[in-house]
């Protein structure tokens, strides 16, 4: 089986360097990964090397995404083409993630309530739904810093709980 070459291109953000991968996939390809430098499991949803494309349209649209989100506007997840890849499960909480509202957040505990509902079950972890949230591999862009804990205080963050912070904040959350 053929690897698909993934293109790539760096945003720096005011949280830090975000590198962005994107493949040739539909009619005008899909965005595959957004991780913040040094962040908990980047890249291990690529197969073979990131290849240098900062002129590559769909991480143009990715870093057009990011500056409205930046300059505080409240880009939707949907208006990209965006293509995680994971297990059914993981693909369930991410699909889950992408309706957080900008500016609020949602519990570890109510997402994993949700995603019971939604898969026909009677409960579920809030340890299993945080595994997959922290396997987010779209970062910022599915906003997986909008999950916290019960009490409301920041946990479990792959891309550093200070960078948690600082984007709900940009959001105008208020934290406890």
């Amino acid at each position: 089986m053929e690897i698909p070459t993934t293109w790539g291109t760096v945003y720096t953000s005011p949280w830090g360097d975000i590198t962005l991968a994107a493949r040739d996939q539909g009619p005008q390809g899909v965005l595959v990964g957004a991780w913040f430098k040094g962040q908990a499991h980047a890249l291990s949803t690529l197969r073979g090397p990131l290849v240098p494309a900062p002129d590559h349209p769909i991480l143009l649209d990715a870093v057009t995404w990011l500056e409205r989100y930046v300059a505080g506007e409240r880009p939707r997840p949907a208006q990209l083409p965006l293509l995680a890849e994971g297990t059914a499960f993981r693909q369930l909480v991410w699909s889950m993630l992408e309706k957080i509202p900008y500016g609020t957040t949602l519990t570890y505990r109510e997402l994993a309530r949700q995603a019971a509902a939604r898969l026909g079950r009677p409960t579920m972890s809030a340890q299993a739904v945080g595994g997959a949230v922290g396997h987010n591999p779209l970062s910022v862009i599915v906003p997986c810093h909008r999950v916290v804990a019960s009490d409301g205080s920041l946990t479990g963050y792959a891309g550093g709980v200070w960078r948690k912070a600082a984007l709900l904040a940009h959001e105008g959350v208020i934290l406890p």
